[in-house]
């Protein structure tokens, strides 16, 4: 899916400023207003972030009841809504069983409700944007938000990463949270493990030739507690089908927002696979710059992550907060002036603020167990100004469910009502 972009024009999530642009991975379903009393809009909510289950026979049984409108999540919702849904679900479905050829068929594994709908819509409507908007009606998500794809295609696009040790992965699930494909269950078993000269010999909807590492049915993933990646990821680009790099260019309606804009939020996520590929299309890098006598943008702030992941890493070289501000910036600038890469001159260019997460003594959270360092005296030389955040313990995902300190919601809205009205 491609990356989204938030463009709040009359302010979101209390921010009292126009022109807010937010930088995201992509998680629509959070911006459903948050209603009490209204049962079907928390139905709705409910429904959308539903990922089926992780065996794959009861996720597809778990799939056709929410399609024959028997699922129990259904429930609280209209029945016009319901049956708009259900129509969408249903012609995603009728794809599904258009295209299965035994042994390659679709895995239903830990699949979100919520993106097979994204998924049904653009083939319904013919438009990725579309897609958004019908999603946006049925949620009631704000007029005042506008949620855009930053490449609008309905083409897949794919990512690559370059590690320093001169290795390359290909494929955003390769780079985040590698998994091998679910395996059919033993009774649908009809044929041994697939190799890469058998991806040819498959009628499927990939072009011939086509890397058999982004033909992976990978839905089925887990973030908690992934191998290391060898080395650093040094730099990020967009690929074909068949490896090559290529530069596609922003969607205009996303240069367009930022044009309007006088704030820019690095949103929380994945700094890799979520935030730096919309960062990398082209006119992007040139709309964000304070060197562009044009742009408006007077304030860029990075809500850095609480903690570290793979992307991240390696543990034995973990990222620094100073790090993860050159890797925005060399994102920015290494399409149009790749002399600029590792400047320190430029950073302040793309990021004017830092929020970060603070332990229980108010100190950075940092070090091996937390989020990446933070070294305010540092950054404040290079002209970033540096915000704290109270953090709150909850317990993480995995089986373990170990305590880990995250932003306290309340905390980090006002920094940022703090930072964009200063």
């Amino acid at each position: 899916m491609a990356p989204l972009i938030v463009d709040a024009t009359n302010g979101n999530n209390g921010c009292k400023r126009l022109g807010i642009t937010v930088f995201s991975g992509g998680r629509l379903v959070r911006l459903i207003p948050n209603h009490e009393d209204d049962k079907e809009m928390s139905a709705l909510k409910l429904f959308f972030e539903h990922r089926l289950d992780a065996d794959p026979l009861r996720a597809r049984s778990e799939w056709l009841d929410i399609v024959e409108s028997r699922s129990l999540l259904w429930g609280f919702i209209s029945s016009p809504k319901r049956e708009l849904i259900r129509s969408v679900l249903n012609t995603l479905n009728l794809e599904i069983v258009k295209r299965a050829r035994p042994p390659n068929v679709f895995d239903f594994a830990s699949a979100s409700v919520g993106n097979m709908f994204l998924a049904g819509a653009r083939i319904f409507t013919g438009s990725f944007e579309s897609a958004i908007y019908l999603l946006s009606m049925i949620c009631s998500i704000p007029p005042s938000v506008s949620v855009l794809p930053a490449i609008n295609s309905n083409f897949t696009h794919h990512i690559s990463a370059g590690l320093r040790d001169g290795s390359t992965i290909a494929g955003q699930v390769a780079i985040s949270h590698p998994s091998a494909p679910t395996a059919l269950p033993d009774d649908m078993q009809v044929a041994p493990a697939l190799t890469a000269a058998d991806h040819d010999r498959i009628e499927d909807a990939n072009l011939p030739g086509s890397l058999p590492a982004l033909r992976r049915p990978n839905i089925a993933f887990s973030k908690e507690d992934e191998e290391d990646l060898p080395a650093r990821i040094e730099r990020m680009w967009y690929i074909n089908p068949y490896g090559h790099e290529i530069a596609p260019t922003a969607n205009p309606k996303v240069v367009d927002a930022l044009a309007a804009s006088d704030t820019v939020v690095y949103s929380i996520g994945s700094l890799y696979t979520s935030i730096i590929p919309s960062l990398v299309l082209r006119r992007v890098g040139q709309a964000l710059g304070t060197q562009e006598t044009t742009t408006t943008i007077r304030r860029k702030v990075l809500i850095l992550n609480g903690k570290l992941d793979r992307e991240t890493g390696p543990a034995a070289d973990p990222m620094t907060a100073r790090d993860f501000v050159a890797a925005i910036a060399r994102a920015c600038v290494e399409s149009r002036r790749p002399e600029l890469v590792g400047r320190d001159e430029v950073l302040r260019d793309y990021v004017s603020h830092l929020v970060y997460l603070e332990d229980d003594r108010g100190l950075p959270a940092g070090g091996p167990a937390g989020g990446p360092v933070v070294d305010v005296e540092e950054l404040s030389r290079l002209g970033i100004e540096c915000v704290s955040v109270a953090g709150k313990v909850v317990l993480g995902g995995g089986a373990e469910r170990r305590p880990e300190v995250r932003y306290d919601e309340t905390a980090l809205a006002e920094a940022l009502e703090a930072i964009i009205d200063s």
